[in-house]
C-alpha cells in the first residue's frame, strides 16, 4: 500500500495510543467503579482476535462496539447500533482503548462515575481484519469479517473526521453479502436485545472459526489417492421432524436456489445438476468463476443463488436462468468429495469444508464458501427463520459424504414450503391464455394423490407461458390417484374447467399449512423446478420456525396497518412486542379467563371487547361452559403461540380474571387499581401507592407493583384460591373505605369522575367475579400504546408515569432486567383471615 505523509501521520497517532491504558484509566476510580483496572496484553499471533458489542444505557442508550488489537480493545460508541441493512450508516465515535478484560464486564457502572448506568454484553465473537489492520486504522479504512453471536459477514469502519475535530467520528456500516438485510425486515437490535451471557438468546451465530483458524488438516493428505469420476450422485438430505440436539453438527444456510455439482479438470470446470444434467452452457460465466480457484482438478457440492438486499431470491434465480442473465448467479460451495487426485468421501465433513474454506477464501464475489454456525440448533433456527432464510442444513462434521439421502445430512425448513407435481390446471376467467389454477400431487405408494391446488404467485408473462407448456401434456384422464374434489369449483362459486396434464411438471409452492384431509391451504406458486424429477415428489415433514422466544412463526396479515396515529406503529410492531415477551407474559395469562381488546382498523377507530368464543380465535382455549353458565364459553391464552395469534387477530389489551379455570369461583389475588383523578400530580400517584403498601404491610400481606399502562399503578396481592368473589371483594371495599376514611383528601372509595375530582379512586370493584385487570406487560389501547410493567417497590420514586414504557420501548427496558421484580409473588398465597379481623 502507498503512503503518504498524512497517512504516515496517522499511524504514527494510531501507534502512540496503542501501548497503554492511561485515558481509559485517568477517566475512573476503580475504588467505586467495578470495571476492570486492566493492563495491555500481549497474545500469541496465532490467536484469534475477539470482538464484543456492549450495549451501555448511560445518559441515553448506545452501544459500544470493540476490536481487540495489540493487547487492547479498540473502542467506538455506536449511538444507534449495528444494523445488517447496508444503507444504514451508523455513526461511531472512536473512544480511548479498553483492557482485554472488558469484554466480560456487565453491571452497573456507578452514579457520578464516567460512563454512569448499566452494561450488558449484547454480542461477542472473533473479527478478521481485511488486509493490515494497522495500515486501515491509519488511513481510515478498517474492513473486517465478524464472527459473533448475533453480527456475522463483513462490515466496515470508515473515518469522517476532519482535522482538528472534537470528537474523531467514524461510520459503521454492513457490506453487501449473504448476511445483509434491510431494516424494514430484519432490525437484530429489536429482535436480539437481550445479553449473550445472562440469558439465553435466540441469536444467529456464525462460527467462531475463521478462515485463519479453518486451516488444511492432515486428513486431507492421508486420504487414498483415486482417478477422478466422470459423474458424481449428491449427497441428499432428510427432512428434519425435529431439530436435532447435542454437539457435533455443521448448521448451514438452507439457500433457496439450484443445487449444483463442479466437476474441475485440468483447470476447467463443468456443471451439473443434482441429477447429472450439464448446465455449463447455461452457466457459462460462473464456470468461468470457479476456474479462477486455485483448483486444477476436483469436485465442488454447493448451491447456486440470485441475492437480492443479501438474500436468496429463488424467482430471481429462475428468471436469471431462463433469461440467460447468469453473471447475477453466486454459487456458495458447502463441500469437497475431491481434491487434486485424491478421494475426500471418508474424511469427515468439518476437514473437508476446512480445506474447501481455504481454497474458496475471498477470491471472488460470485464464488462463496457457506459459512457454518456455532450455537444451539434452535437458538439458531429461530434467527435463522426470523432473518427470512428459507432454513438450515444439520449435518454430522464426523460424517462421509455419500451419494444418497442420509441421516447425516437434515434439513430444517423455516417455512412451508416443497415441490409437487402439476397434475391439471383450469384456465383464467377472462383471460383465456393464462392459467388461472393449477391441481397439486405428491407421490406415496406409487400412485400420485391430489393435495390441493395454487392460483396465486405468478404475474400475466408467467401465467400465458404455463399455460402454454402445460397446454402441451394435456391429455383425457386425470393422473390422481385420489379425487381431486375441490378443482371443480375456484374462488367466486364459478365453475372451472379442469384440463388434466401429464404428470411431468413440477412446481415450488409455498403455502400455510396442511389441512387434517390433507390439503395445501393459501399456497403461492414460486416456480418450476427442473432439478426434481416427478416420481421423487413427495410430502415432506416440516421443522416449524420458532422465532427466540419458543412462539410459533405467525404470518401477520396487514402488517403495515398504522394502529396508533399518534406514533405510527403498525400491526407488526404490536405483533412482533407480544412475540418478543410472550415467555414473560405467560404466567400472568395461563389458565386465567380473558377479556380481550380487539382494535381490528386500529385503536382511533371503535374498538370492542370480547370475552366468549363469539368468533374464531386460533390458539385460544376454549373452557367449558360450566365454568360459567348461562354464558359462552370462556376465553384462556395457555401458551406463547396463543398471545401471539390473538395479537396477529387484531387484540391490543389482554385482561384478566382474578381467579384461574380451574379455580374459578376462589379468587387467587385482590388487585388495587390507583385511578387519579382529574388534576392529580404524579408525585401524589407515588405516595399514593406507598400508602396502600404501608396498609398492606400492617395487614400482613406483601404486594407486588406494576404500571398500569395508562395514568395509574396497580398493587397486587396474591392468595391462595379459598375465599369467593363476595368475601375478597368485601375485604378490598373495607381497605380501601378505611384508606379513604383516614385521608380524605387524598383518596376516595366512590366510583365517579365527579367524586375522584382532585382524589384518587383506589378501585376495588375490579375484585368482583367475571370483572377483569389489564395483565402485566399488555400493551393499552391509548395513544402511544404504553405497557403495563411489573416493577419493584424500589423503582416507584423513580417511575415518570403510569405509560413510561410503551411496545416500541419496553423489550429495550426488560434487556437490562437481571431479576424479575415479581419472581417470588408467584409463591406468596396468602390467606386474608387476620386482615379481614384487623379491618373489622
Amino acid at each position: 500500500m502507498a503512503t503518504t505523509p498524512g497517512t504516515s501521520k496517522a499511524r504514527a497517532r494510531t501507534a502512540e495510543r496503542l501501548p497503554n491504558l492511561d485515558r481509559y484509566q485517568k477517566k475512573r476510580n476503580f475504588s467505586v467503579t467495578s470495571e476492570p483496572a486492566g493492563t495491555r496484553q500481549r497474545r500469541k499471533k496465532a490467536e484469534q482476535l475477539r470482538f464484543v458489542v456492549q450495549k451501555h444505557w448511560a445518559r441515553r442508550l448506545h452501544y459500544d462496539f470493540r476490536l481487540e488489537l495489540d493487547g487492547v480493545l479498540l473502542s467506538w460508541a455506536v449511538p444507534k447500533g449495528p444494523s445488517y441493512d447496508p444503507r444504514e450508516k451508523r455513526i461511531a465515535i472512536h473512544v480511548e482503548d479498553h483492557p482485554l478484560d472488558y469484554a466480560n464486564f456487565e453491571g452497573e457502572i456507578p452514579a457520578k462515575q464516567y460512563g454512569a448506568g448499566s452494561v450488558i454484553v449484547w454480542d461477542r465473537g472473533m473479527w478478521e481484519p481485511i488486509g493490515d489492520p494497522r495500515e486501515g486504522l491509519a488511513a481510515g479504512k478498517l474492513l473486517f469479517d465478524l464472527y459473533g453471536e448475533k453480527l456475522a459477514g463483513r462490515w466496515e469502519l470508515v473515518r469522517i473526521a476532519k482535522p482538528g475535530d472534537q470528537s474523531e467520528q467514524w461510520i459503521l456500516f454492513k457490506k453487501r453479502d449473504a448476511w445483509a438485510r434491510p431494516l424494514v425486515e430484519f432490525d437484530v437490535l429489536a429482535a436480539l436485545p437481550d445479553s449473550v451471557i445472562a440469558k439465553p438468546l435466540g441469536a444467529l451465530t456464525q462460527a467462531s472459526q475463521g478462515p485463519t483458524e479453518m486451516a488444511a488438516d492432515t486428513a486431507i493428505t492421508d486420504a487414498p489417492l483415486a482417478p477422478l469420476p466422470a459423474k458424481l450422485g449428491p449427497q441428499l438430505a432428510n427432512p428434519a421432524p425435529a431439530l436435532p440436539t447435542g454437539t457435533g453438527w455443521v448448521i448451514e444456510t438452507k439457500f433457496d436456489g439450484y443445487r449444483i455439482l463442479a466437476r474441475i479438470e485440468n483447470a476447467r470446470v463443468a456443471l451439473f445438476t443434482r441429477n447429472g444434467h450439464d448446465w455449463t452452457r447455461k452457466l457459462g460465466s460462473l464456470a468461468a468463476e470457479i476456474e479462477k480457484l486455485d483448483i486444477s482438478e476436483g469436485w465442488l457440492d454447493g448451491e447456486i443463488v440470485v441475492l437480492r438486499d443479501g438474500m436468496p431470491d429463488f424467482n430471481a434465480l429462475q428468471n436469471a436462468i431462463d433469461g440467460h442473465r447468469s453473471d447475477a448467479i453466486v454459487f456458495f460451495a458447502f463441500d469437497l468429495p475431491f481434491w487434486e487426485g485424491r478421494d475426500l468421501r471418508n474424511v469427515p465433513l468439518a476437514q473437508r469444508r476446512a480445506k474447501l474454506a481455504a481454497l474458496v477464501g475471498d477470491r471472488s464475489e460470485r464464488v462463496r464458501f457457506s459459512e457454518a454456525f456455532d450455537a444451539p440448533p434452535a437458538q439458531i433456527f429461530q434467527a435463522a427463520c426470523q432473518l427470512g432464510l428459507e432454513g438450515l442444513m444439520f449435518k454430522r462434521a464426523d460424517a462421509s459424504y455419500v451419494s444418497a439421502r442420509t441421516q447425516t445430512w437434515l434439513k430444517a425448513k423455516c417455512k412451508l414450503r416443497q415441490e409437487f407435481v402439476i397434475g391439471g390446471f383450469s384456465d383464467r376467467s377472462g383471460a383465456a391464455a393464462e392459467v388461472g389454477k393449477l391441481l397439486l400431487g405428491v407421490y406415496a405408494d406409487g400412485e400420485l394423490r391430489y393435495v390441493g391446488g395454487v392460483g396465486t404467485g405468478w404475474d400475466s408473462a408467467a401465467a400465458t407461458e404455463l399455460k402454454r407448456r402445460l397446454a402441451a401434456l394435456e391429455i383425457e384422464r386425470s393422473p390422481f390417484s385420489t379425487e381431486a374434489r375441490s378443482s371443480r369449483r375456484w374462488g367466486g362459486g364459478q365453475e372451472a374447467a379442469v384440463r388434466w396434464v401429464n404428470p411431468t411438471l413440477v412446481a415450488e409452492v409455498e403455502f400455510s399449512e396442511w389441512t387434517p384431509e390433507g390439503q395445501v391451504r393459501q399456497a403461492s406458486f414460486k416456480g418450476l423446478r427442473a432439478d426434481h424429477p416427478a416420481k421423487s415428489i413427495r410430502r415432506e415433514a416440516i421443522q416449524t420456525a420458532v422465532t427466540p422466544h419458543g412462539v410459533s412463526a405467525i404470518k401477520v396479515t396487514n402488517p403495515d396497518r398504522v394502529i396508533d396515529k399518534s406514533t405510527g406503529i403498525t400491526k407488526v410492531e404490536l405483533v412482533r412486542y407480544y412475540e418478543s415477551v410472550a415467555e414473560r407474559m405467560l404466567p400472568h395469562l395461563k389458565d386465567r379467563p380473558l377479556s380481550l381488546v380487539r382494535a381490528p382498523e386500529g385503536i382511533d377507530a371503535p374498538t370492542f371487547f370480547q370475552k366468549h368464543a363469539e368468533t374464531a380465535m386460533p390458539g385460544l382455549t376454549e373452557q367449558p361452559q360450566s365454568l360459567w353458565p348461562g354464558h359462552a364459553a370462556l376465553l384462556t391464552a395457555d401458551s406463547a403461540e396463543a398471545i401471539v395469534a390473538a395479537a396477529q387477530m387484531n387484540v391490543v389489551e389482554f385482561h384478566t380474571w382474578n381467579s384461574t379455570a380451574r379455580h374459578v369461583a376462589c379468587p387467587d389475588r385482590v388487585i388495587f387499581d390507583l385511578d387519579p383523578g382529574e388534576g392529580i400530580a404524579w408525585e401524589t400517584m407515588v405516595e399514593a401507592a406507598m400508602l396502600v403498601h404501608t396498609l398492606l404491610d400492617e395487614l400482613g400481606l406483601q404486594s407486588w407493583l406494576k404500571t398500569s399502562g395508562g395514568k395509574g399503578l396497580h398493587v397486587a396481592v396474591p392468595l391462595a384460591p379459598q375465599r369467593s368473589y363476595d368475601e375478597v371483594k368485601a375485604f378490598s371495599r373495607a381497605a380501601v373505605k378505611h384508606l379513604a376514611a383516614t385521608l380524605p383528601q387524598r383518596f376516595t372509595a366512590r366510583s365517579g369522575a365527579a367524586n375522584r375530582k382532585g382524589r384518587i379512586f383506589v378501585d376495588y370493584l375490579r375484585n368482583g367475579f367475571s370483572q377483569t385487570t389489564a395483565a402485566a406487560f399488555s400493551a393499552r389501547a391509548r395513544p402511544g400504546l404504553g405497557v403495563s410493567m411489573p416493577v419493584s417497590w424500589g423503582q416507584l420514586t423513580r417511575l415518570k408515569s403510569g405509560a413510561q414504557w410503551t411496545i416500541r420501548d419496553a423489550r429495550e427496558y426488560l434487556s437490562f432486567q437481571v431479576a424479575d421484580p415479581w419472581q417470588s409473588y408467584w409463591e406468596a398465597r396468602q390467606s386474608l383471615t387476620a386482615a379481614i379481623e384487623r379491618l373489622s
